[in-house]
């Protein structure tokens, strides 16, 4: 019996043998390339890429029902086998004439002679996004605490009436007129949204009835207060209020010439309030909390119903800013129960293409700001009915509810898809005894 231990096999192949090459699939993958495979992987698998591809899948449905509404089109498409080369330039004719007037009449007018004049659809769209921003900014708000506000109708309503009878029937020095007009609309807004919170957190009653509900109270109490209470005008019938007084209209900012006042700036500074109240501040940081899981936060010892009321607040005013907005800057010289003008719903569709983030919105409000200001010139240079914007518009909430189907259609990776980032192993090396 041999005391030589047993050779064991040597890894290392012997001398003068060739090695295999090691296929690319089983070669490891740089850190550069992984680096910018999980960059890519990242960003299509991200909720921003779905709104951009919702808006340009919108837009290609919009280019379809542009071409088959076209008069030409609809005629070249009769002689289409013995022509078709006139079919296809219609239809180009038809998209780009009508595109190109949206361009036109929403970002830089190239026809005007100077570009103080060119710039002038540029400030419309501003104008038209200003009070879209302020409601999304509340409906974004609420829906991040996990509420669904639908009441920005009867919330700017309110705001109009209080803060328009501020501007209107209060005599206080300039500046100081249009802060307290400013203040009191906020305020009426904030009140009306506050009462669906406290309505939640009392009794347990569902946000979508009761913001339903009050739009219409605020309609038709507003509509009475037109006629018979104290926003008629003396001596009229009509249903409409008096103008607001020189000392509580909002300035313009480029001068007489444009339609853009001081209500685009106070947007920006509710967009960075938002921004810093969702992302730095506690208050915010309980909105969140409430937001992803209610249950866990009253465990954590958050006030749940607390945060609806606040949070309901803070909606209402935000959404009162955009009605407020509509009497000191837009309809100065009176206004009626429909100045809502359809934003607060559409504010609901700025939200959502937001994704809830303030930034988000405020890109998305000056978006469908470019869509109302364009809309008009579609109608007027090419004959495009504006319903067909709404459509648009409709289409873009369709495509960003199902994700599934933009990623469907371009073929992106879902986000359970995204290989997660391998943990490293850590041996211990245990010293032999």
């Amino acid at each position: 019996m041999s005391d030589t231990p047993p050779q064991t096999p040597s890894a290392t192949p012997p001398a003068g043998s060739a090695t295999p090459p090691a296929s690319r699939r089983d070669r490891p993958q740089t850190d550069e390339e992984s680096r910018w495979h999980g960059v890519f992987r990242e960003i299509t698998s991200g909720s921003a890429i779905i709104s951009v591809l919702a808006v340009v899948l919108a837009l290609l449905v919009g280019a379809v029902m542009i071409a088959v509404t076209n008069d030409d089109v609809q005629e070249s498409a009769g002689y289409f086998f013995s022509r078709p080369s006139d079919l296809l330039g219609d239809i180009w004719g038809a998209v780009s004439g009508a595109y190109s007037a949206l361009f036109q009449g929403s970002i830089y007018n190239f026809g005007r002679d100077s570009f103080a004049d060119g710039i002038t659809p540029f400030t419309e769209t501003l104008v038209f996004a200003t009070p879209l921003i302020a409601a999304g900014l509340g409906v974004a708000l609420g829906f991040r605490v996990g509420l669904f506000n639908i009441g920005g109708r009867g919330q700017m309503l309110i705001a109009a009436a209080i803060g328009g009878w501020v501007a209107f029937a209060v005599d206080l020095p300039y500046g100081i007129h249009l802060v307290a007009a400013l203040v009191a609309g906020i305020l009426g807004g904030a009140l009306w949204g506050g009462l669906v919170g406290l309505l939640k957190a009392r009794t347990g009653a569902h946000e979508v009835i009761t913001t339903i509900m009050l739009n219409y109270v605020a309609f038709y109490l507003v509509s009475y207060l037109l006629r018979e209470g104290f926003l008629r005008t003396p001596g009229s019938n009509n249903p409409k209020s008096p103008a607001s007084k020189e000392t509580a209209i909002f300035p313009d900012l480029l001068g007489p010439d444009y339609n853009l006042h001081l209500g685009f700036l106070l947007v920006i500074a509710a967009t960075v309030f938002t921004w810093w109240l969702l992302s730095r501040s506690n208050l915010g940081f309980q909105f969140r909390a409430v937001g992803e899981n209610p249950n866990a936060a009253r465990v954590a010892g958050i006030s749940v119903s607390r945060m609806y009321v606040y949070a309901m607040l803070l909606s209402g005013g935000l959404v009162g800013l955009a009605g407020i907005n509509q009497v000191l800057g837009t309809t100065t010289s009176g206004f009626g129960a429909t100045v809502d003008s359809g934003i607060g719903f559409d504010a609901i569709t700025v939200a959502l293409l937001g994704r809830s983030k303030p930034w988000g919105v405020f890109a998305a409000g000056i978006l469908f700001g470019a869509f109302k200001a364009g809309s008009f010139s579609m109608q007027a240079a090419e004959g495009v009915p504006i319903d067909i914007v709404l459509v648009v518009q409709s289409l873009i909430v369709l495509f960003i509810a199902a994700p599934p189907l933009v990623r469907a259609i371009f073929r992106l990776p879902t986000p359970s898809d995204t290989p997660r980032r391998a943990r490293p192993i850590v041996v211990k090396e245990v010293a032999a005894k």
